[in-house]
């Protein structure tokens, strides 16, 4: 009888898939709609589970968690919402789209208005301000152009930590506490390489036999080879 494949044990979700949950104790969010004037970061942290070090935030009795801008700093003042005269947005300060200039760097998008920070959280990561139209801002993330309600609340700069898939890892040690933090297998290997028992493509015997059709409902532990494809073959 044959084992699990790997993509049906990460279904199942045994403990070699598990994420540690003391990693998520930090929930990305925005203050409350009608929350506006003056905040203060308070702390910088660094939070595992997370690609970029997140900022706390406190404005009055209310404190939320946010990717944390770059250049920013503990004890840094920021804006939210409400705009000053005569004074350009800094890094970390959060407005809506409709007050933020075209060209301007935003991170931690809301999708539609009082939903939190959802686009544009990874380390680095950026979106430009384009044209704004009748009732959508345009923001320009690479070669994709969202059109987003001018309610919605981002977060002036980038976000800090930009320079995390620079860092050479060294030893294949570091690499397995990465990946196993993450709830993840490593080394991975091809299905044809494992053994029979492990998958349909294993032990390497038959490697010219005719492709396996899974389809679009099978089981995880079923769905190798071809997936519900159109057709197949060489076309001629």
């Amino acid at each position: 009888m044959g084992k699990r494949t790997t993509s049906r044990a990460k279904g199942k979700g045994s403990f070699t898939f598990q994420v540690r949950k003391q990693a998520y104790v930090y929930r990305i969010s925005y203050p409350k709609l009608s929350t506006e004037g003056k905040a203060k970061i308070t702390k910088l942290i660094n939070s595992s589970a997370h690609t970029a070090p997140l900022a706390e935030i406190t404005i009055g009795k209310e404190k939320f968690y946010s990717p944390a801008s770059d250049g920013t700093y503990e004890g840094q003042e920021i804006d939210i919402i409400k705009k000053h005269e005569n004074k350009k947005p800094e890094n970390g300060d959060i407005l809506k789209l409709k007050d933020i200039s075209q060209g301007t760097n935003v991170f931690n998008i809301e999708v539609f208005p009082g939903s939190g920070g959802k686009i544009l959280r990874s380390s680095g990561g950026s979106g430009i301000i384009g044209v704004k139209e009748g009732n959508t801002v345009e923001v320009i993330i690479k070669r994709r152009r969202l059109r987003l309600n001018p309610e919605n609340r981002a977060t002036i700069g980038s976000v800090a930590g930009q320079g995390r898939v620079m860092k050479p890892l060294v030893k294949a040690g570091n690499k397995f506490h990465l990946i196993t933090s993450r709830g993840k297998k490593w080394p991975r290997t091809s299905a044809i390489k494992t053994n029979a028992v492990d998958h349909p493509f294993g032990s390497g015997r038959g490697k010219r036999i005719k492709s396996k059709i899974a389809q679009r409902n099978a089981s995880p532990g079923q769905k190798a080879g071809h997936i519900r494809p159109r057709r197949t073959g060489h076309i001629k």
